[in-house]
């Protein structure tokens, strides 16, 4: 084996509870003097949004908002949101919220000054080149969910309006300037949303560990993230107060992020085009596929799932890992597989197709193939 890799890693991280006071500092470290705060259409109305924008009024940073994103944001989404961005002569981006708020605020200060369609830019080969990389404007990240970890990301997902795919646009510059990491923000989520957002980072994690790709320090990341969220999760699940829980599962979640660099799989190869087609929840979509992609990939994965279930505390190795992943999805009320999560009469052509042209599939330590991966989704059901 050749062990030649190119690797990076993440951004500035402001983490601790109450640091949001922090993020006229952190406008001012990223040049930014007329922000524009991107959110969703579920955020906006709540109380922590109003005190982050009480906090950049009274910095002199204005109060100026979009939060028309979906939770699956499209093209249009970003349209709407670079016309209000244009429009009001803002000079940077505060990308405040979960996986759609962070990453459509990402593409809103990417593709402000473009000039090429967005779809120029997926992440295909060298694609990012296309874009004039001095006119991206600066991006500040603010997550108030413990899922995704889009706040120490280079990339975005955009799903295509009309053809329903989802795409991924990579550019370095996209890579926040400044993160805030503040747990007393993510208090307010609901169980169901804390149960699937963090068990998005448990995906991302678990499959960075299991991808075949040379990247031991994302391996490290992948393994300590792992732990955390099988520590933490059920706690800040069963209390959203747990300000402790609370900010393990923010770790855990940029750490998921990072590891991914490493690759991932067939748990978000299906999840994407499942999310993409039913609309369902995308963290908790990968909680209702892992079991039956971890059983697909075993005679790959066997041996390094035990490394991992030794170092987790968990007994009986391979099979006990996959008993604690069946245990923990239990707990969190998740789905039991993609019929009780509401996807009902699926097109598995459609789905086979989405899953292979995903970037994912490159990662997965079994290849995928037309007949294994059909075979795969209808074991979901």
């Amino acid at each position: 084996m050749t062990l030649t890799a190119n690797w990076s890693y993440p951004t500035a991280i402001r983490f601790g509870a109450g640091r949001i006071k922090e993020l006229p500092e952190a406008c001012a470290a990223a040049g930014i003097t007329k922000p524009l705060l991107v959110t969703d259409k579920g955020l906006a109305p709540l109380p922590i949004t109003a005190a982050t924008l009480d906090i950049m009024e009274a910095a002199g940073l204005g109060r100026g908002m979009f939060s028309e994103v979906d939770p699956n944001p499209t093209e249009v989404n970003l349209e709407a949101g670079l016309k209000v961005y244009r429009d009001g002569g803002h000079d940077g981006v505060i990308a405040f919220g979960g996986g759609s708020g962070l990453d459509l605020g990402k593409m809103v200060a990417f593709m402000a000054g473009q000039t090429r369609p967005i779809w120029d830019f997926e992440d295909i080969g060298d694609w990012w080149t296309r874009a004039d990389a001095d006119i991206i404007a600066p991006i500040i990240a603010v997550p108030t969910t413990a899922g995704t970890g889009s706040e120490v990301g280079r990339a975005s997902v955009l799903t295509n309006s009309e053809t329903h795919a989802k795409k991924i646009i990579f550019h370095p510059k996209v890579l926040p300037t400044v993160v805030i990491s503040d747990p007393e923000l993510t208090i307010g989520m609901p169980p169901a949303i804390t149960a699937g957002t963090g068990m998005d980072a448990f995906a991302h994690c678990l499959e960075a560990y299991c991808s075949p790709h040379f990247h031991p320090m994302s391996q490290g990341i992948a393994l300590e993230g792992l732990r955390l969220v099988k520590e933490y999760l059920p706690r800040a699940y069963k209390d959203g107060t747990d300000i402790e829980a609370r900010g393990q599962m923010m770790a855990a979640a940029a750490m998921g992020a990072v590891a991914f660099q490493k690759g991932l799989g067939a748990i978000h190869a299906l999840s994407h085009p499942i999310g993409a087609m039913h609309n369902t929840h995308h963290g908790t979509t990968n909680a209702v596929v892992m079991q039956p992609v971890l059983r697909f990939n075993r005679a790959a994965i066997e041996k390094r799932i035990e490394r991992a279930a030794a170092y987790l505390g968990i007994e009986g190795g391979f099979d006990g890992f996959y008993a604690l992943v069946g245990d923990l999805n239990a707990s969190l009320g998740i789905p039991a597989n993609l019929t009780e999560l509401g996807v009902t009469n699926p097109n598995m052509a459609a789905l086979v197709q989405g899953a292979l042209a995903d970037p994912s599939t490159g990662g997965n330590p079994i290849e995928m193939t037309a007949e294994n991966t059909k075979a795969l989704f209808e074991a979901c059901f």
